[in-house]
């Protein structure tokens, strides 16, 4: 298929086909994938919102697809954008292309296994739930109607997508009717291998042009010695900004007493009662012990938890052992029921080996960090996570393929350093490099910037062996951001405390909201804080405030929407989550800096291990952290080109404290104001003619 039209021109007529509007963000974007893709280069490209980045992505691939016979992977964050490729744009797209291409393209979703219903687990699924004893009856009264509105659901679904299951259903319900790819026996044992929906997907996506896949999965398939991803040598991250916390998160090992419970009691089933009995008896000496430890990080741990840990690991490896290869000619049953115990018992191993080689090191030293995380509503957990990522993504994900990562935010503090290194990226190639490389001779040398990635090893002026090339671009946004928006920050404010809201803050909240006549979304950094200013100000104002928690988030994003004189409160995935165009939202307020908490394991140890090494901890961890969600929580103002309104962070800190330019350097180019009452007239004269020019409006 060596005739198919250029990237260019396909595009064009993606964007007619679609009645869509011509950007030069979006042909920039496209253009550098396919040329990224030509020479086998990594490219990061921030796409502010309005650029179409969907589409600049996704034709370059689809062409590289259709002219390699190869597959292209595209992975996501968010089931919203998942679902918006898989149902909106591919087919879209697919059909304004097929005029022009020898075939109609093709395109698949696949996710992890634990994503589709096992018909084989929901025949077993009317048996007493593994760990019941934790739940009270009406809880499990309503696990039963659960599981029979599943057993229904099996019968009319074609997929076993969960994500079509609506309503849903309860975690715990699911998982008595799904299994995780560690825990399945595998098509050719399994009683219904033939009827698998998990099968069925995995069919599907062999051979397409464009798989959609999750960063999850995409974590799975580079942590495990086999591939659940169809074999191919592109992939577009979208969402990238959210790539590490996502693989961390697939790296972090778990160790809790139900964990270590349900191990037993599935081991009990192929084992001698006296083997699987001393896994149980470990379950409760290590709920003792976590009773008697502290909340948090972990430098330290005690004889008696680390005898706990060790006791454990050594019951969880006899009943493997026990256990034994498999024979080969296990009926269904057991061969099932020898998987799900093999799986529940190597978690439980791993992680209690992981825990306890953290401290076979110096701290200075350590990879891994510890924490016992207490919350009232769960059981308490011992976590162990990485520190750093990048060695990870650098040898899996860069290693043998193109990526092109790309966000609405990439650059914080004006450049993309800080997430290329904590991508494992190094240095960025260069144009110089370029031609260098070309006449023979190395990288050119460039002053040391001194920005600092997440191990802490400052930019030198050359590349290591070895590392990833990759060349970034800013295609820009299409948003007049100085004449849509204004940055307010209100410096007269106090710094804010630890012990709530002061009450400035809520004079300023009510003030603001009064300016808006309500339209407001009010970004909390606690869900404290945000039940705070939820009490007291409903009380004060007329106008309906919907606070996150009250109802599920999607309805109230909904209602927020349509009821232009609400106001939405909440905290993090409110951050991110909220598309809310028109005239219902003119006013983002942040009540504080969203710096991660000072007690939080993880952060706290990666800025320690940063220090530790030369670099700055507080900016290449708390500040990134900082202006990433910054940038995330206040990009929910303008989401079209005729969106407007203010921005308020209530926090003086951004203009006041020397880290507040690396922070405003992270945030599109607002018209910037730190008089309250050219915020509030603003906000007036939007709410009394919305409709009007924008530069009339707020300019």
């Amino acid at each position: 298929m060596a005739d198919l039209p250029d990237v260019p021109s396909m595009l064009e007529a993606a964007v007619d086909a679609l009645s869509g509007t011509h950007r030069e963000g979006q042909a920039a974007m496209a253009l550098a994938a396919s040329e990224a893709v030509d020479r086998r280069e990594h490219l990061v490209v921030q796409a502010g919102t309005g650029t179409g980045k969907s589409l600049a992505y996704l034709v370059p691939a689809v062409r590289h697809a259709m002219a390699a016979r190869t597959t292209v992977v595209v992975s996501t964050a968010t089931i919203a954008l998942q679902n918006q490729l898989i149902d909106r744009d591919l087919p879209r797209l697919a059909r304004a292309l097929a005029p022009m291409l020898p075939r109609e393209p093709t395109f698949a979703v696949l996710k992890g296994r634990r994503n589709y219903l096992c018909r084989n687990r929901l025949q077993n699924a009317d048996e007493e739930a593994e760990d019941t004893e934790l739940f009270d009856p009406r809880q499990l009264s309503s696990l039963g109607r659960q599981v029979s509105r599943l057993h229904e659901w099996a019968e009319e679904t074609v997929t076993g997508d969960r994500d079509e299951l609506d309503p849903g259903v309860s975690d715990l319900a699911w998982r008595q009717v799904s299994v995780g790819g560690n825990e399945c026996v595998g098509a050719r044992a399994c009683p219904f291998g033939q009827e698998c929906f998990a099968e069925f997907a995995r069919e599907a996506a062999g051979g397409v042009d464009v798989v959609v896949t999750n960063h999850a999965m995409l974590s799975i398939d580079m942590q495990q010695d086999f591939h659940l991803l169809p074999e191919h040598d592109t992939i577009v991250i979208d969402e990238a900004h959210e790539l590490v916390d996502r693989a961390t998160s697939v790296a972090t090992g778990t160790l809790t007493e139900r964990a270590v419970n349900t191990a037993a009691k599935r081991a009990s089933r192929l084992v001698e009662a006296g083997i699987s009995e001393r896994l149980t008896e470990c379950a409760d000496g290590l709920a003792m012990m976590f009773t008697e430890a502290p909340d948090g990080r972990m430098d330290q741990i005690d004889d008696g938890l680390a005898g706990a840990v060790a006791a454990t690991r050594d019951a969880a490896s006899a009943c493997v052992t026990a256990i034994g290869p498999s024979p080969g000619d296990l009926d269904p049953d057991t061969a099932v029921d020898r998987r799900m115990a093999l799986a529940a018992l190597n978690e439980v191993h791993d992680a209690a080996v992981s825990v306890l080689q953290t401290y076979d090191k110096a701290l200075r030293d350590r990879t891994e960090v510890v924490w016992l995380t207490k919350a009232p509503s769960r059981p308490p957990s011992l976590n162990v996570a990485p520190l750093s990522i990048g060695g990870l993504l650098r040898d899996k994900l860069f290693g043998d393929r193109t990526v092109v990562l790309t966000s609405a935010t990439l650059t914080l503090g004006g450049d993309f350093r800080a997430l290329a290194g904590q991508w494992g990226l190094g240095r960025e190639v260069t144009e110089e490099d370029a031609d260098r490389a070309a006449r023979g001779l190395g990288p050119a040398s460039t002053p040391a910037t001194g920005a600092v990635g997440e191990d802490g090893d400052e930019d030198g002026p050359h590349r290591a062996e070895g590392e990833p090339r990759w060349r970034a671009l800013d295609v820009g946004s299409p948003f007049e951001h100085a004449r849509r928006g204004i940055l307010y920050v209100a410096t007269h404010l106090p710094q804010p405390g630890r012990d709530g809201l002061d009450p400035a803050y809520l004079d300023e909240i009510a003030e603001l909201v009064e300016a808006a006549d309500g339209r407001a979304l009010c970004l909390f950094s606690s869900m404290r804080a945000a039940q705070q200013a939820t009490e007291e100000l409903r009380e004060r104002l007329d106008h309906p405030i919907l606070c996150q928690g009250e109802d599920s988030t999607g309805r109230l994003v909904s209602r927020f929407a349509e009821e232009e004189r609400s106001c939405l409160f909440g905290t993090l995935s409110l951050w991110q989550g909220v598309d809310v165009p028109g005239p219902s939202l003119s006013l983002v307020i942040v009540d504080r800096i969203p710096f991660p908490r000072p007690d939080d394991p993880l952060s706290s140890a990666r800025q320690r291990s940063v220090s530790a090494h030369g670099g700055n901890g507080f900016l290449s961890v708390a500040a990134t952290h900082a202006a990433l969600l910054l940038a995330q929580g206040t990009g929910r103002l303008l989401r079209t080109t005729e969106d407007r309104g203010v921005i308020a962070v209530l926090d003086p800190r951004l203009a006041k404290a020397r880290y507040g330019g690396f922070l405003r350097a992270s945030l599109p180019p607002y018209w910037g104001t730190s008089d309250p009452e050219v915020a509030r007239s603003a906000l007036r004269r939007l709410a009394a003619a919305p409709a009007e020019p924008a530069a009339a409006a707020i300019g």
